[in-house]
């Protein structure tokens, strides 16, 4: 992944895309030799096959939405290099998302990955919110909007390197070193714009300000969490190794950490209970048109 943003002189920028991936199953986001073998995996012992399915989603959700954000910047990022970084960091999640839905529906929560993506309502989504709003092309809103994201999914992901769940650990086992290069990938961005001349700073500081009413969501832990003990991870346990990240990350970039409280939910429900921003609505239009215009179409 890495690799990616670094290019040969005589290699086009957008040949990164199409380069060959060790592991055969990039678009996958796993090592996985036999994708579908393992997607079918026994559910464990003791562990409901639909809070399972729905975990999955929430998941799989997330990193599905924070992809199509990410790829509105192809031919809209400052630099060249920089779309064909953020479209890859995009096909990380993506490829993560497919392993998920794949997952969820083999467990009963829809037909396949496709009708899980484009054919479920808002209502039907579970992703958080940080990963819906969108941001007008602010490159640093969408920056501050990943390196939250990338070092909360990461935080998540490498506690979940022991689920019970193979396909869970498998997604994580790949993810995080993914993840690692999302992180750095942002964090050295948001140094360079907060330490660098005066109205970058202040459209970094913004951009934190932004983002920081969504922050408190994602440590914030659903009922179906707490039902999968060992299975799932408590994104509650994670507050103390995200803050840790950011706040170095921030004094890094003489930036000053936000104090704007979180953004309020009703009667207590968010995203992972159906709870939406406008903004998934519009990201739903531009993702599922294709697909609802087209019902039954294969491509």
């Amino acid at each position: 992944m890495s690799e990616s943003t670094h290019l040969h002189p005589d290699e086009s920028v957008y040949d990164s895309l199409a380069e060959a991936h060790e592991d055969g199953q990039w678009a996958f986001g796993t090592g996985f030799e036999d994708v579908q073998e393992e997607i079918t995996a026994p559910v464990p012992d003791g562990v409901d096959a639909a809070d399972l399915a729905q975990y999955c989603l929430m998941l799989g959700d997330d990193a599905l939405i924070c992809a199509q954000r990410l790829s509105e910047w192809v031919a809209g990022a400052p630099e060249l290099e920089e779309e064909v970084a953020l479209a890859n960091i995009a096909l990380d999640l993506l490829g993560q998302a497919r392993v998920l839905l794949a997952r969820a529906a083999h467990l009963g929560a829809g037909a396949d990955e496709d009708a899980l993506a484009y054919l479920r309502a808002e209502p039907e989504f579970r992703n958080v919110a940080l990963a819906e709003i969108g941001y007008d092309l602010d490159f640093a809103r969408a920056i501050a909007r990943l390196l939250v994201f990338s070092t909360w999914r990461l935080a998540l992901l490498s506690r979940l390197l022991t689920s019970r769940d193979p396909v869970l650990a498998a997604v994580a086992g790949k993810g995080v070193k993914e993840l690692t290069y999302h992180r750095d990938h942002a964090a050295q961005w948001t140094v360079r714009l907060g330490d660098g001349t005066a109205l970058s700073h202040t459209r970094m500081q913004a951009a934190l300000a932004a983002v920081w009413p969504y922050v408190e969501e994602l440590f914030r832990t659903s009922e179906l969490e707490a039902r999968l003990p060992g299975v799932a991870a408590d994104p509650a346990d994670t507050r103390a190794d995200v803050d840790a990240v950011l706040d170095e990350v921030i004094a890094a970039a003489t930036l000053t950490r936000p104090t704007r409280p979180g953004a309020g939910t009703i009667g207590g429900r968010g995203g992972r209970q159906g709870v939406h921003t406008e903004a998934l609505g519009h990201v739903l239009a531009e993702m599922q048109s294709v697909a609802r215009l087209h019902p039954g179409a294969t491509w």
